[in-house]
């Protein structure tokens, strides 16, 4: 009889785990595809799109959590496989230095056309 109980406890113990091992990868997945662009949609998250891309890269980004792979390394998987567009946030780097840049340099050189057609005034 005892034995039987403490099978009992090792199975509910297991599987009240393996619950929480999932409920908590089904957190990551959410919150990593949420950064995710749907290449199928363009303007919504791979978590809010329904398309079959959506689906698969849900089910892609759910097996590399449970490979062991963290945040960084599954962005950079599909950063290779599907060009840095799927990201909302793209990365700073050469390539796209001046997409980050724009903006300041767009202020700047509307502030100098500014401060020269007041000097002319």
């Amino acid at each position: 009889m005892k034995f039987q109980s403490s099978f009992k406890f090792l199975f509910f113990l297991f599987f009240s785990f393996n619950a929480f091992a999932n409920e908590n990868i089904d957190e990551k997945v959410k919150k990593l595809t949420l950064e995710l662009r749907c290449m199928t949609c363009q303007n919504q998250s791979v978590y809010e799109s329904d398309s079959d891309y959506a689906k698969d890269v849900m089910i892609i980004v759910k097996e590399k959590f449970k490979e062991g792979l963290d945040e960084r390394e599954i962005k950079e998987f599909l950063t290779e496989r599907y060009g840095e567009y799927i990201l909302f946030k793209p990365y700073f780097s050469s390539k796209n230095v001046l997409l980050w840049l724009f903006p300041f340099i767009l202020i700047i050189a509307s502030m100098l056309v500014f401060i020269r057609n007041l000097k002319k005034k």
